[in-house]
């Protein structure tokens, strides 16, 4: 009927409201970052070009679990992920303008490669923002709850993006890494593991997984602790690298500047349940 329509429109609209919303809050401190603002002019275009491309699948991802609106279909996921990155670059381009980072006497091409990058944390922001400050419907609340093994291992690799995001474009990481020895990076490592496990399993988070009455302590560590840990890792690795933060360094420095990064992106991981 016509009121049923009316009704879905008015809904969707503030669901896009609310995704603008999100994708302020969430991308606003990288947004007044100026390491950030440098990697929107300095970064390789491959770089990003792979950066961008491979948001999609996280984005299209999320929107599964927290998107605009219940979907059933990967086609409806897809498409609400684009509209997420379009919301996020939307608000980028507008604060970036507002703050006059992005000027008319920037060329084309690296007004495009800032506020493409920034549209990245943003865009998550933008679908975070119904698990966040939305209503979750029934049949959402229903996907969460049976994430499997996988859906799990994705939801880490999320919250591993996003918050090692924050913090990767800026020069403390690599000054941390620097000043510490082997001993230091074993003890981040195991304060790490020590945070996430108790992040997932021990506090008694809202959201946090109740343990699983088949599996032993020491299954439940290995399979999502360590492995989350060591997705962790990889993606901090890996967004280092899209920044160019590991270009003319050691095997040994690149990988003591990935386990600084890997401890927030392992809090990341770890939170990413209950934030979602």
């Amino acid at each position: 009927t016509g009121q049923a329509l009316e009704r879905a429109r008015r809904g969707f609209l503030i669901s896009l409201a609310r995704a603008f919303g999100g994708a302020l809050f969430f991308s606003l401190p990288l947004l007044m970052t100026m390491e950030m603002w440098e990697q929107g002019f300095t970064i390789s275009p491959l770089r990003l070009a792979l950066f961008l491309l491979l948001a999609i699948p996280v984005l299209t991802g999320l929107s599964w679990y927290s998107g605009f609106e219940p979907t059933e279909t990967l086609k409806d996921d897809l498409v609400d992920a684009f509209v997420a990155y379009s919301i996020g670059f939307c608000v980028a381009a507008i604060v970036l303008f507002l703050f006059a980072v992005i000027t008319l006497k920037l060329s084309l091409l690296a007004v495009v490669g800032i506020v493409s990058l920034h549209a990245v944390p943003a865009s998550i922001g933008a679908l975070l923002a119904q698990s966040q400050f939305g209503i979750q419907p029934t049949t959402e609340q229903q996907k969460k709850e049976d994430t499997g093994y996988g859906g799990e291992l994705f939801l880490m690799v999320a919250g591993a993006i996003y918050l090692s995001l924050s913090l990767a474009p800026t020069d403390e990481v690599v000054l941390i890494g620097y000043k510490m020895t082997v001993w230091h990076a074993l003890g981040i490592i195991v304060v790490s593991l020590i945070v996430m496990h108790a992040f997932m399993y021990s506090l008694q988070f809202r959201g946090q997984d109740a343990l699983p009455t088949d599996t032993s302590a020491l299954s439940l560590f290995v399979r999502f602790t360590v492995v989350g840990y060591a997705l962790a890792l990889l993606v901090s690795y890996y967004i280092l690298w899209t920044f160019g933060r590991t270009d003319g360094l050691s095997f040994y420095q690149n990988l003591m500047n990935a386990i600084v990064l890997a401890f927030p992106a392992a809090i990341g991981a770890a939170a990413a349940r209950l934030i979602l």
